[in-house]
């Protein structure tokens, strides 16, 4: 079970918001949290585990809807691990389509760069040229 940690740390450990944090509770991403006698939220390593794993399918641009569903599949225990690993494998795919993409524009960019300077080169040596006094003069 590991060390209780109030929402505020929780939020400090993750990166999130507290706010983010009561969002994903309330829309089921984050269930079953400990409290408190006083009501107060208790998150453990699983809690921060799982929050780390969300934060990173968002980052990675997985929709929130997907996220629940994800969730709502993990809630339901091992007879869904095919389901959550073809989520996976989707949301892999979907990546590596976006890596390919990026990388097409990074070189498109990166031609652009080099022509630019080539060109600055080519300015740099006529301005110098134009400095340079004519020795036949």
């Amino acid at each position: 079970m590991g060390p209780q940690r109030t929402i505020e740390q929780a939020a400090r450990e993750t990166g999130l918001t507290t706010d983010t944090l009561r969002y994903y509770e309330r829309i089921g991403l984050i269930t079953d949290v400990a409290r408190a006698p006083n009501g107060h939220r208790r998150y453990d390593d699983d809690d921060i585990v799982w929050i780390l794993f969300l934060k990173q399918l968002r980052a990675t641009g997985m929709p929130i809807a997907q996220m629940r569903r994800f969730a709502q599949l993990r809630r339901e225990g091992d007879a869904t691990v095919p389901q959550r690993r073809a989520m996976l494998e989707q949301h892999r795919q979907n990546l590596q389509e976006q890596v390919q993409s990026i990388t097409a524009f990074m070189a498109v960019i990166d031609a652009k760069i080099s022509r630019h300077k080539q060109h600055e080169l080519r300015m740099r040596r006529k301005q110098a040229d134009e400095r340079t006094p004519d020795p036949m003069a």
